[in-house]
């Protein structure tokens, strides 16, 4: 659980400027929000939503860029 909070650290502090760094940003957040959501279900835990959130707002702003 703690690698899957330090990658989504990592993901955050990222750029991606290319339209290939852009599309596997998507994918990579998308990857951490179905981790993260998983957790969610057992725990809970009102910042893993917060986290997943912030994520969803990233991918949609690369997203919307391609």
């Amino acid at each position: 659980m703690t690698t899957i909070f330090s990658e989504v650290m990592d993901f955050e502090e990222k750029k991606f400027i290319s339209r290939s760094d852009k599309i596997a940003a998507s994918r990579e957040a998308k990857r951490l929000i179905l981790g993260l959501n998983e957790i969610y279900k057992q725990k809970k835990d009102p910042s893993i939503m917060e986290v997943m959130k912030r994520l969803t707002t990233l991918k949609r702003k690369y997203e919307k860029r391609l």
